[in-house]
């Protein structure tokens, strides 16, 4: 009886890497920065909008960068390892869910670069709006060419009397850029 040979071919198992997604993920009691601290340490990439305000301590006057929404934080992870963190962490954080698919909210990865693009600069004057359904059909979208805001793309409004450009995480949140010259505006073609 003669043997065969069986030619053995490997089986190339390659799985494609795991994109990462942008998460917004509900902090309690005010500890978005603890939870930044913990993420920064496993190497996770998160934002949390930021801004100054003016305080006191040991009497005198000072400026402290503080969160500009708090208990909101963004995390961009992967899936799998969001699941694995969410599970083992003792962090207080859980997920902001879509209430039309009841899953988490994922954050698109332009909206995100727009909104970090603007609310990343901790400039002063930015206004946080908390969006009510509907509330940015209407306006222009443009984008900004220059400035500290420049090539954030979002919708002209009119905020407090003056026109701003309103960059948001549709349904989460949104932040108004300080006053912005129509010479550092550029239309965009209105979203299908």
């Amino acid at each position: 009886m003669e043997q065969q040979d069986i030619k053995k071919t490997p089986i190339n198992i390659t799985e494609e890497p795991e994109a990462k997604v942008w998460y917004a993920i509900r902090v309690t009691f005010n500890r978005e920065m603890k939870v930044k601290d913990d993420l920064d340490l496993r190497g996770i990439e998160s934002f949390v909008p930021m801004k100054y305000v003016m305080g006191t301590r040991r009497g005198r006057r000072v400026k402290k960068l503080v969160p500009s929404i708090h208990n909101l934080i963004f995390f961009h992870i992967e899936p799998s390892v969001m699941k694995k963190y969410k599970a083992t962490t003792k962090m207080p954080i859980r997920y902001i869910m879509n209430p039309a698919t009841k899953k988490p909210v994922v954050v698109p990865e332009h909206e995100m670069k727009n909104f970090i693009a603007v609310a990343g600069t901790y400039e002063e004057q930015l206004e946080y709006i908390t969006p009510k359904p509907g509330q940015f059909t209407r306006g222009d979208r443009v984008r900004i060419l220059g400035g500290p805001f420049e090539g954030a793309e979002g919708v002209l409004q009119r905020v407090k009397g003056d026109s701003r450009v309103i960059v948001s995480i549709m349904g989460l949140v949104a932040v108004a850029t300080t006053t912005i010259h129509p010479s550092l505006l550029e239309k965009l073609p209105k979203e299908k």
